[in-house]
């Protein structure tokens, strides 16, 4: 009996059905797809306080983007009735990872929170499983719908700008841009808006996205992430579109074009505004300041250091806020592992290394670009931000690359996958 058999799913037939679907059905179910992949995104934005601009309460908040993982499980059982579920390696590692969360979180380390962060984790893979039939189509459907809603939730923080700049502005001190109809915090709006960007980039190299559409998405996507003052998610961005670009090159003139156009840019504007470039990338910090890493490294160092039992050593306290001793840990890893040990570093970095070792083999296309990005920019920004070891964007943006990565069998359909209660009837 496999691991998704266990948790009472069925498994996918290595050959899914091919019958051609009505136009109907077919928008139907993409409509219910991009339905499921909304209300998880609303669930990853934490509501951590309330709105500058609309007046909810902490407490409705939060039953609003946790009611979101009840609601995308509904629709995601309307559109998979029979579970069905497609075996993957990628999952199954996170689902040994949120339910080792939960049975560490029942020791009561850190409270009932910590209980109801690890249920909610496991809830969410849950979800994501629903949604494995529909994994490894041609026309990328997962890589759209990602890109779609980043344009929803970053479309709201601009609304916010315009509407309030000075509230959207006070945030982590004052000068960086934050949500201010949702309270986004500046480092995760940085990481839609590096995502955003870095999705329309490749998938403009690819022919995805038209030069219109790319150019509209990518200055507005730019211009927010340098009004965030982030600079992780800019050198995630940057390194991930390189990567993702020599993955190309060969095979696409059009990258060839862009990576000399680009250099030559690159080249000038160093040249010509070297002094706004320092300043922006200091933000105005000491050169102690920079090396301790704003304070994380005297965090990090000791939270390391911290006297625990061979027990918590390996499987960690349970799933906690992601700070030490009330402070923000800002670390994905070392958050992994106070909250699930050395095990759980260790299962995601499996999980991803299970990633990269698809890309490699992936043939050359947009898919693969794509998934090379992603997960390039994932493992460089979760060095000083937190996510990978919880329900976030992270875990989204790495369930995109899975879903890009799939492997197509040769009499696999076109179309998306019919696993509802009833077939369509056919055409005569």
């Amino acid at each position: 009996m496999t691991f998704p058999q266990v948790l009472g799913l069925r498994t996918a037939s290595p050959v899914f059905h091919r019958a051609g679907l009505s136009d109907a059905t077919d928008r139907s179910v993409r409509r219910r797809l991009g339905w499921v992949w909304g209300l998880l995104f609303l669930n990853v934005l934490t509501f951590t306080k309330t709105p500058d601009i609309l007046p909810i309460p902490s407490t409705l908040g939060k039953i609003i983007t946790q009611g979101a993982l009840l609601g995308a499980l509904g629709v995601a059982l309307s559109l998979n009735r029979k579970m069905i579920v497609r075996p993957n390696g990628f999952l199954l590692l996170f689902t040994i990872f949120a339910i080792l969360s939960l049975i560490v979180s029942l020791r009561g380390y850190f409270g009932l929170g910590s209980i109801v962060r690890a249920a909610r984790l496991v809830l969410f893979v849950l979800v994501l499983w629903l949604l494995t039939p529909w994994w490894g189509r041609r026309d990328l459907l997962f890589a759209h719908i990602h890109r779609r809603a980043l344009a929803v939730i970053l479309g709201s923080v601009v609304l916010g700008m315009m509407m309030a700049p000075g509230k959207s502005f006070a945030q982590a001190g004052g000068g960086r841009l934050g949500g201010a109809v949702w309270p986004i915090p500046p480092t995760e709006v940085a990481h839609f808006a590096a995502v955003f960007v870095g999705l329309s980039v490749v998938m403009w190299f690819t022919g995805l996205v038209s030069r219109r559409s790319a150019v509209i998405a990518v200055i507005a996507g730019v211009v927010v992430l340098l009004l965030t003052h982030t600079r992780t998610a800019v050198i995630g961005l940057l390194v991930g579109i390189l990567a993702a670009g020599l993955s190309l090159f060969f095979s696409r003139k059009r990258v060839r074009r862009a990576f000399v156009v680009t250099l030559l840019v690159a080249g000038i504007v160093a040249l010509s505004f070297a002094p706004f470039v320092t300043h922006w990338f200091s933000r105005g910090e000491s050169a102690q300041q920079l090396s301790g890493l704003n304070g994380r490294a005297a965090v990090w160092s000791a939270l390391v250091h911290q006297p625990r039992g061979e027990v918590n050593i390996v499987l960690g306290y349970g799933m906690s806020n992601d700070s030490y001793n009330g402070l923000s840990i800002d670390s994905s890893w070392l958050a992994i592992y106070l909250d699930q040990g050395v095990v759980g570093d260790v299962l995601v970095a499996v999980a991803m290394l299970l990633i990269l070792l698809l890309a490699l083999m992936a043939p050359r296309g947009p898919a693969r670009a794509i998934a090379i990005f992603l997960l390039v920019y994932c493992l460089i920004a979760s060095y000083t931000e937190v996510g990978l070891g919880n329900a976030s964007g992270y875990l989204l943006d790495l369930t995109v690359t899975m879903s890009l990565l799939a492997p197509w069998m040769a009499s696999g359909p076109r179309r998306l996958p019919f696993v509802g209660s009833r077939r369509p009837r056919q055409p005569a």
